[in-house]
């Protein structure tokens, strides 16, 4: 004799069944093997209802006739379809039953076709700020529009959204910006206890345990964040590195970038993903996200514990010097200068000023707490201006051994600064030159402090270098017709772009190439 029992769903197991046979007894039990559960947190109703209309579809059913396989009405299974209901676990298991397909055929995350793939994008891009400030009406996609009209209308919604999203800015916002965020950095006295500490959890996390960070080490860093180094010589030229969030690599070139050695590029670039940098707004957004992004490394490079004793002990000796960070630490010469600042004032009570100038004077990066009076034009934007010709930064270049610190003295409109300017082997020919400055009664805790070089400059004054001596005007002037050389990255327009100059057909093929790797 045959008994049949029907297993309610989600019924896991029958426990002590009893059936009477001829005056006996029989009791057992059914265990029903545990089921799979299907995973549909963060489930994407679009996708989802665009698999269901296809699934559907293929299975030459109406909404009404599914509807009457699962008990609902095709009303509600439209708006499951059109990705403005969310189903519920029971129903979409009985959705796969009707239409005889695994439930994961339904969850999958991948359009079904490369109509619904089109039709998935225009509705996201419908729904997107960009597009409904334009204020049209909602554009419902029917079964008679064609592929190629709708592929026109995704690539005009992307195009828009891009457009929308590459901010441009001309010299004179980049300069402002730059004005704004230098102001900024000298009310906190460079200092960013934030990222300090994210580096210093870095750091731990990865077992650093003191001294110069090994390449071992950072590698450990980085892997310990879901990420490989892969150097590619055909790197894009518009980026120092590029990140693949997809497969958790960082590209770069095994060369020095802009002065930045690869050490620090990988770190720069691990540091955008652990502070949360998203794409930028504006330029003002990028350059703030870069210069947190080159904080991070420092941070990393140089801890802020190990070298806050080790400046603290070189205080108390009166023996404060750039050049020996670089050694201790392994780092470029600007590097070290550009950390100073970011450590003497907050921890030490040092106020200071740091400043990099090409071999003509032109200050390209500059920062001070001092008080001491840069030169700036209408906006305050010093980037682009040309230093005084007293300064430490313009007389190292002069000097016989320029590689060497170069102490002085500088009297200034603003007071007496005790300088050390040197020019970073790092920056090759360009010859950048590399100035920190303190106020004179903060000058005994350094080394050089006994210089006997002393400038006096009288600058923003015409009459101290900018304007030539009576006698000399009256020999050249009018019979000179110099030809000038642009400083284009100070001058011109900067690239569009939310990454300025950066090109994103570039990026996708590069990525492409080393998909496979």
């Amino acid at each position: 004799m045959r008994y049949l029992l029907s297993v309610r769903p989600g019924l896991k197991s029958l426990k002590n069944i009893k059936i009477f046979q001829n005056g006996a007894c029989y009791t057992f039990s059914i265990m029903k093997e545990p089921q799979k559960l299907v995973e549909t947190e963060g489930l994407d109703l679009a996708m989802f209802g665009q698999r269901l209309r296809h699934t559907r579809r293929a299975k030459g059913l109406t909404l009404a006739e599914l509807g009457e396989k699962v008990g609902r009405t095709p009303s509600v299974l439209s708006l499951i379809e059109n990705g403005k209901r969310e189903p519920r676990l029971s129903l979409v298991e009985q959705l796969a039953a009707a239409l005889t397909v695994p439930v994961t055929e339904l969850l999958r995350k991948q359009p079904p076709s490369r109509r619904a793939r089109l039709e998935i994008a225009l509705e996201q891009a419908q729904r997107d700020p960009s597009y409904q400030s334009l204020g049209l009406p909602e554009l419902r996609v029917g079964t008679r529009v064609p592929d190629n009209v709708l592929e026109h209308l995704v690539a005009l919604a992307g195009e828009l959204r891009a457009q929308r999203a590459k901010p441009t800015a001309t010299p004179e916002e980049a300069r402002a910006a730059n004005a704004a965020l230098r102001g900024s950095m000298r009310e906190r006295g460079n200092y960013f206890a934030a990222i300090e500490q994210t580096a210093a959890d870095a750091l731990d996390r990865a077992g650093y345990a003191g001294g110069a960070l090994s390449q071992g080490m950072l590698h450990a860093v980085v892997a310990r964040h879901g990420f490989t180094v892969r150097f590619a010589p055909d790197l894009p030229r518009s980026v120092r590195s590029l990140i693949d969030l997809k497969d958790g690599r960082i590209y770069l070139k095994q060369e020095p970038v802009g002065g930045h050695s690869p050490r620090a590029v990988i770190l720069q670039s691990l540091g955008h993903v652990l502070l949360g940098h998203g794409t930028p707004k504006d330029f003002a957004d990028f350059l703030r996200q870069r210069v947190e992004a080159n904080y991070f490394a420092a941070a990393m490079l140089i801890p802020e514990q190990a070298a806050v004793s080790f400046l603290r002990t070189a205080k108390e000796q009166r023996d404060l010097a750039v050049e020996d960070l670089v050694d201790v630490f392994s780092v470029s010469y600007e590097m070290a200068a550009h950390r100073v600042t970011n450590l003497i004032t907050h921890h030490l009570g040092v106020p200071c000023h740091f400043v990099k100038n090409d071999p003509s004077g032109v200050i390209y990066k500059a920062y001070q707490n001092d008080g001491v009076m840069f030169p700036a034009d209408a906006t305050g934007a010093i980037e682009g201006q040309r230093m005084c010709r007293q300064w430490a930064g313009r007389q190292v270049l002069a000097a016989p051994d320029r590689f060497s610190p170069h102490y002085q003295y500088s009297d200034t409109p603003a007071g007496t600064y005790f300088c050390v300017a040197q020019v970073d082997p790092a920056s090759g020919d360009a010859g950048y030159a590399i100035t920190l400055g303190v106020p004179f009664d903060h000058s005994r805790w350094f080394r050089g402090r006994e210089s006997t070089v002393r400038t006096r400059s009288r600058c923003p004054d015409g009459d101290c270098c900018q304007r030539a001596p009576v006698d000399l005007a009256e020999r050249w002037e009018g019979k000179a017709w110099p030809s000038a050389r642009a400083h284009s990255h100070i001058l011109s327009v900067l690239p569009a772009g939310a990454f300025p100059g950066v090109d994103d057909v570039d990026i996708y093929e590069f990525l492409d190439r080393h998909a496979a790797d």
